[in-house]
């Protein structure tokens, strides 16, 4: 995998030579025309983080960065040249494809001796990391409500209820205007399934309009949850509007709180955390050092019976090939395939393609093809078997490394894996992307120094010390791990402190609105 070869970066040169093998160095500092890198003069300005070449590439030939084909030549490049959007292309169209050819053994940490964290444990004895009460709407028409009903709990309202992380209003814009049955309405139940069972809700509200799609009688039954103490329903039409359902909803959370109050944090094994990976605003140093820090992250947490999901189908699209050589059967990679198969009609369907990427924040921090950006995202997966595929919000069973299918863009992953159980988010970013995912705590890795220092108030974790030579990737790995223990035993992340987290989640809408 991308991030194998990469464990000492430190340089006092203004650029980075990342494998014997490639074609291209990157600069760590914009890099004007002339100046000298390898021996071979700019011909043009390189911007930071962007490619160089550093030997003749022919027309059509592939170019290499990581040891990996992220590209191909559209004319000949010349050594000095910048190598970028002018001069490289795809094609997806020869990937070979091998099952578990490159599995690994893990040397998994006994039992006896594993690390723990401060958790919370639920009557039914599935494991958070935080306490809230939820307030989740089945239709669009009821986010006003909701978000009303959840403003009434911030600041000095919950002081007496010191175990309460907060009151968190899931709100979405579906719910109506689309069919009753079928592939949306069936993603839309199981995601709000996900957040109302979500083992750091200690209760949950559902608040409907009354005459939805979505109606909330019909979700419960579909998705076999049953009403009780700390699931309740409102229905705004039956309540009388407005103003009565909204003082309704306060009535049904304060009953509510003192049983959510009763729960406290106790030591548990971290084989009950589930962490999510995310990456957005990726740069050229994406997989140079978060993504791969993340990924040793990912490995420790592994080896210690817990379990990291990837996602993000769209953008792991063209290092599928890298996965599947560590699926754990072939049954494991041909559900991947049949992932990327059902991607390409859906993308076609929407007159899109696959290849639609990296986004122009991706390309400005010097990423070019899909290939490039593709085979960073997947370094956040570490190097274990990949073991289990799971479809957009659907329950994650499986401990180790596994996969849920979702689109790249951030909010949308995030609330899948959120409702497929992930109670800590990593998520890594190179321009300074800003998010957050109540109710689960998500914490922030910067791919370098420079964004950290300017959004410092929004990164958690500063992997650009790898390009600054202060530590390498496996021990800024270990931090990150260290790191994802304390923020699940209750430290607050960056995006926790700063209020992020309600208006970010975003329910997967793949269908027709009617």
């Amino acid at each position: 995998m991308v991030g194998s070869n990469l464990t000492n970066l430190s340089t006092s040169k203004p650029y980075l030579s990342l494998h014997p093998d490639d074609d291209v160095v990157i600069a760590l500092a914009d890099l004007d025309v002339g100046l000298v890198v390898e021996e071979v003069s700019l011909q043009a300005a390189v911007p930071n983080g962007h490619k160089l070449a550093v030997r003749p590439v022919a027309k059509g030939a592939p170019v290499r960065k990581f040891g990996q084909v992220i590209g191909f030549a559209t004319m000949d490049i010349a050594p000095g040249d910048h190598v970028h959007s002018h001069n490289l292309e795809t094609d997806l169209q020869n990937l070979e494809y091998e099952f578990g050819t490159d599995r690994k053994k893990i040397d998994m940490v006994p039992e006896a001796d594993r690390r723990t964290f401060d958790g919370i444990m639920r009557a039914n004895g599935v494991i958070a990391t935080r306490n809230y009460i939820g307030v989740i709407t089945s239709v669009n028409c009821a986010v006003t409500v909701a978000r009303l009903i959840s403003d009434r709990f911030r600041g000095p309202a919950l002081d007496a209820f010191p175990n309460v992380d907060g009151v968190v209003a899931v709100t979405h814009g579906s719910g109506c205007g689309m069919s009753s049955e079928g592939e949306s309405m069936d993603v839309l139940r199981r995601t709000l399934a996900g957040y109302i069972n979500h083992a750091n809700f200690a209760g949950v509200l559902i608040v409907g309009l009354g005459c939805e799609a979505n109606q909330i009688s019909t979700l419960l039954e579909v998705e076999g949850i049953e009403v009780g103490d700390q699931v309740r329903t409102l229905v705004m039409q039956e309540e009388g509007g407005t103003a009565a359902a909204v003082e309704a909803g306060v009535e049904i959370v304060n009953d509510m709180l003192g049983e959510a109050n009763d729960f406290s944090r106790i030591s548990l094994p971290i084989s009950h955390l589930k962490l999510g990976l995310q990456c957005g605003g990726s740069d050229g140093f994406s997989a140079i050092t978060a993504n791969p820090a993340l990924g040793v992250a990912v490995d420790l947490l592994v080896q210690q019976g817990g379990t990291g999901i990837l996602s993000e189908t769209s953008e792991i699209y063209g290092a599928e090939h890298l996965l599947l050589r560590r699926a754990e059967s072939e049954k494991v990679g041909r559900d991947f395939l049949e992932l990327l198969e059902w991607w390409k009609d859906y993308t076609a369907r929407n007159n899109t393609a696959m290849d639609n990427n990296p986004s122009p924040g991706n390309k400005a921090g010097g990423l070019t093809t899909i290939f490039e950006k593709s085979l960073g995202a997947a370094a956040k997966g570490g190097s274990t078997d990949l073991r289990a595929v799971y479809k957009y919000a659907e329950p994650i069973t499986e401990p180790g490394f596994v996969f849920m299918d979702s689109p790249g863009y951030d909010p949308v992953s995030a609330t899948g894996q959120v409702a497929s159980g992930a109670n800590v988010i990593c998520f890594t970013t190179g321009r300074g992307s800003c998010f957050g995912c109540k109710p689960v705590p998500s914490l922030k890795l910067a791919t370098n120094s420079d964004m950290y220092h300017r959004m410092t108030g929004d990164m958690d974790i500063n992997c650009g010390r790898i390009l600054d030579g202060e530590i390498d990737v496996q021990q800024m790995g270990a931090e990150i791990f260290e790191d994802i223990i304390a923020c699940a035993s209750g430290a607050p992340s960056k995006s926790e402190l700063l209020g992020y987290g309600e208006a970010e989640i975003v329910p997967w809408n793949m269908g027709a609105v009617l």
